[in-house]
């Protein structure tokens, strides 16, 4: 029974691979054991492993992450035992070296750079680069005719082999944010109307219809100066004029309303 340490760091991991798996590794854990993962491991390109699909296990102590798991691969490879422990650094044959820092994505990550590696161990096999490619080639029918990778991996049990979240497009650059779905969460990007060279041209430099002033194009131009000054001009004339019209108008009316008054008045 995994302790509390042990169950919220995994729960950690589970929710850290699912948003950020390492490249060519999958994992995740037994629905009534968190403490037993089951992973995935894909033959990175340019390797003898290239295509092939190699399913493992790797078994958590109660006392993780102060003690190392077990590592097993169950797929044959021509690398590994199927289903015997596998010593490296990461593993529970070297709990003295163990990190408590490391995570699942650090152990599988490992795991595939020894497992790419010529280094002899307990739990490894030898074999020709000829034989890992067969055994490659015979990866994912093999692990369809077993019952712990079926109930592990449902959505992988397909009869053409399918590609991990993640198989290194981003390390070898070849992914391109325009293949990327649109985060819904940001804002609408603003494009910029389309200006051409020639209409940039033709606005900023002044027409012989506008300056007869040689020096005018060496001075900072002024679009619109002109007209607005007049603009201006006709409005002030007309609040004026406005204002005239009101005195003179209610003038008026006093100087009629004061002659009625004193034509009543006698």
């Amino acid at each position: 029974m995994a302790s509390k340490a042990a169950h919220k760091r995994l729960t950690k991991e589970y929710m850290t691979m699912q948003r950020d798996p390492p490249p060519f590794v999958w994992a995740v854990p037994e629905e009534k054991n968190i403490l037993t993962w089951n992973y995935l491991i894909r033959g990175p390109p340019d390797s003898p492993f290239a295509g092939g699909e190699y399913h493992g296990v790797l078994l958590f102590p109660s006392e993780y992450p102060f003690k190392p798991p077990g590592i097993k691969m169950l797929t044959p490879s021509g690398r590994f035992q199927p289903d015997r422990k596998i010593c490296f650094s990461m593993s529970d044959f070297h709990p003295g070296t163990w990190n408590p820092a490391w995570s699942v994505s650090t152990i599988l990550t490992g795991l595939l750079s020894f497992m790419l590696s010529d280094e002899m161990t307990t739990g490894s096999v030898t074999s020709t680069d000829s034989d890992k490619r067969l055994y490659a080639v015979r990866s994912h029918k093999w692990n369809l005719t077993q019952k712990r990778f079926k109930e592990a991996f449902p959505d992988y049990c397909t009869p053409a082999m399918r590609d991990l979240p993640n198989m290194g497009e981003k390390e070898r650059g070849s992914a391109s944010t325009n293949d990327l779905p649109p985060d819904p969460t940001s804002a609408p990007s603003i494009v910029p109307p389309q200006i051409s060279e020639t209409t940039i041209t033709q606005s900023a430099l002044p027409t012989s219809s506008t300056t007869t002033d040689p020096n005018a194009l060496s001075r900072p131009s002024q679009p619109g100066a002109n007209g607005e000054a007049a603009a201006n001009a006709r409005g002030w004339a007309d609040a004026w004029r406005q204002v005239f019209w009101e005195k003179w108008r209610w003038g008026v009316i006093l100087a009629l309303a004061l002659v009625v008054s004193r034509m009543s008045s006698r």
